[in-house]
């Protein structure tokens, strides 16, 4: 019921559904109660069982209401039979019974109806509070997550609380109700025979929660491992050059095999389980059932303290709560299944992310003096990453940050863009701590150009305009242009409306590249952060992106993470780091004439 409390605020915009699907479940459960009852009066003329009355009685009281009831109805049945015949009667009674059982049935419908609206509401809001979560939570969060298990929470799990989790509202109202009707019915016929029923209900309710021990575990289970399988998949489609090159198909296809194995073994185990609510709980319905027929068969023919169309009419109430029942028995184990399933949504919307705007944010939209790192020391897990480490970024400089691999240079890039927090010291913008800032407004003043070019399944335009989605087609083939890419796109079948596949795969790596700077430059930002733009392309494709980042460069501060030296000799000043610190500083004469760690770097590449 935790759970159910948690998910229970995503119901609440669909509240008027959900009363009108509880409205139409009493009259379900009401409707479905007195089509029985209504067939005792037609046995009884079937069967000249009638009591005859010809005086009409009066009412005296709710207390009397059952009373009055039956003797009401032997006076309408002796009259009418008196004046137009049996055989009018029984067409009343039969058009009595069919417009009962149409009622019952169209309130089944209208109730379904309406829960329909309210389930597949709840269904939508949460996939996008799990995708919006998914949006917010910081980098560090997926660090530790598959995609694919992410994917399954968001694609199946939610699906599995919409299915399973939600069927609460069905077994609090609708077979509840029935069942409770449906008692007060038969206790209104004969108390002695419901009460010796009741002996043994009790006894086939504790056979069927047997079945549902361990579901919950199993679900959990099943889920984290369609997650699995799922990552495996993502991570194929992401890396299928490097699968077919290493020849190692039979490798990942071994993996995905024995995951889905796994999911295939749980599966069978959880429906089977549920298979077997069912049958066992309707056995032990006729296990009551046939009980019920020994001892009302005893009362009517031996006791003579029950009338045959009673006892009729009782068994079918009697039946009538086996549909219910085991209605009930299925939902509780679906509510298990689904149980597990927003426990994994709830850990991510119960996530708590610690980067965030404070509630007093400032704004920002202009850089005017200077970018200061001071003192600060950060670390992905034990160890420091960056160790009371300070720069100054004047406007208008470019910065260079060089060093070998894991000497904290792409880390510096994740920390100015609050990516991630530094755990001691401050990073200012014009004096102000960034994480004083919105950050919209501080991710506004900067743009960024990484290493691998994210770009996705869509146009040109659409990946290029980003940063500024209101932007015209003049304004980005202008952006292209600056970025050396407008030669190529010029070229393609539909221009900057040409689809560029799954991650740009249209498109090689150096085109690629330039598309990254030429939404970068439509931000048009005054601080731009180049993470080892260059890194990945040949020496051609190199070049040219070189003269895009130069153009982009222009009267704009810039923080260039290097691991082509060839690419920031031009750079104001060049930081040299080392396991986190910073070794060596200057421009590029200055280091060389230095004849330390940067002059052995450069020696390294052959670069003159």
């Amino acid at each position: 019921m935790d759970n159910f409390k948690k998910i229970f605020p995503f119901i609440l915009p669909y509240k008027k559904y959900a009363y009108l699907n509880i409205f139409f479940n009493i009259l379900y459960a009401f409707f479905g109660t007195l089509s029985f009852v209504s067939l005792i009066p037609m046995m009884q003329v079937l069967f000249d069982q009638t009591k005859r009355n010809t005086v009409l009685p009066v009412f005296t009281g709710i207390s009397h209401i059952k009373g009055y009831l039956e003797d009401y109805l032997s006076y309408y049945i002796t009259t009418a039979t008196d004046t137009y015949g049996v055989g009018y009667t029984l067409s009343i009674m039969v058009t009595i019974i069919i417009s009962i059982f149409l009622l019952k049935n169209l309130s089944d419908y209208l109730a379904m109806f309406f829960i329909t609206f309210l389930r597949n509401g709840v269904l939508k809001d949460m996939r996008n509070a799990m995708y919006k979560k998914t949006l917010d939570l910081p980098l560090s969060f997926f660090s530790e997550k598959r995609k694919g298990d992410t994917i399954s929470r968001i694609a199946g799990d939610v699906g599995e609380v919409q299915a399973s989790f939600l069927s609460i509202l069905e077994l609090v109202v609708k077979e509840p109700l029935t069942i409770i009707f449906t008692i007060i019915t038969m206790f209104s016929i004969s108390i002695k025979l419901t009460l010796f029923v009741f002996v043994f209900i009790p006894l086939s309710g504790y056979v069927i929660s047997l079945i549902g021990k361990q579901l919950k575990k199993q679900s959990t289970r099943a889920q984290e491992e369609q997650g699995t399988f799922l990552s495996t998949i993502e991570e194929t489609l992401g890396g299928l050059k490097v699968v077919k090159g290493f020849n190692s198909e039979n490798y990942f296809n071994k993996k995905f095999q024995e995951s889905t194995g796994r999911f295939f073994d749980l599966s069978n185990s959880i429906g089977n389980r549920q298979n077997l609510a069912s049958p066992v709980s309707e056995f032990m319905g006729i296990m009551v059932i046939a009980i019920l027929l020994w001892y009302g068969g005893h009362m009517v023919l031996i006791e003579k303290t029950l009338n045959g169309a009673s006892f009729i009419a009782y068994m079918g109430l009697a039946y009538n709560i086996l549909t219910p029942a085991k209605s009930i028995s299925k939902a509780s184990y679906s509510i298990k299944r689904g149980n597990a399933a927003a426990e994994r949504v709830l850990e991510i919307l119960e996530q708590e992310n610690p980067i965030v705007s404070k509630t007093d944010a400032l704004e920002k939209d202009t850089f005017t003096n200077d970018i200061t790192i001071k003192d600060i020391n950060f670390r992905y897990e034990k160890e420091n990453v960056l160790k009371n480490f300070s720069l100054e970024v004047k406007k208008g400089q470019t910065v260079a940050l060089v060093g070998q691999s894991g000497s904290g240079k792409s880390t510096i890039a994740n920390l100015l863009t609050r990516f991630y927090d530094v755990n001691e010291g401050t990073i200012a913008i014009d004096g102000i701590d960034i994480k004083d800032l919105n950050l919209q407004s501080l991710r506004g003043l900067m743009g960024l150009v990484t290493q691998d070019s994210i770009l996705f399944n869509d146009t040109i335009k659409a990946n290029i305009s980003l940063g500024k989605l209101d932007a015209s087609d003049d304004e980005i083939i202008a952006a292209l242009k600056i970025a050396n890419a407008y030669e190529f796109v010029k070229d393609l079948p539909k221009g900057i409306y040409t689809n560029i596949g799954d991650s740009g795969n249209k498109l090689s790596g150096g085109q690629k590249q330039r598309l990254s700077i030429a939404r970068a430059v439509l931000k048009n930002p005054p601080i731009m952060i180049l993470d080892e733009a260059t890194s990945a392309l040949d020496t051609e494709s190199e070049k040219l992106v070189q003269v895009a980042l130069e153009n982009m460069m222009q009267n704009r501060t810039s923080i260039v993470i290097a691991h082509r030296l060839s690419t920031i000799q031009k750079a104001d000043v060049i930081v040299v780091m080392q396991k986190g610190e910073i070794v060596e500083k200057g421009n590029h004469e200055q280091l060389i004439t230095l004849n330390g760690t940067y002059n052995k770097l450069v020696n390294m590449q052959s670069f003159e």
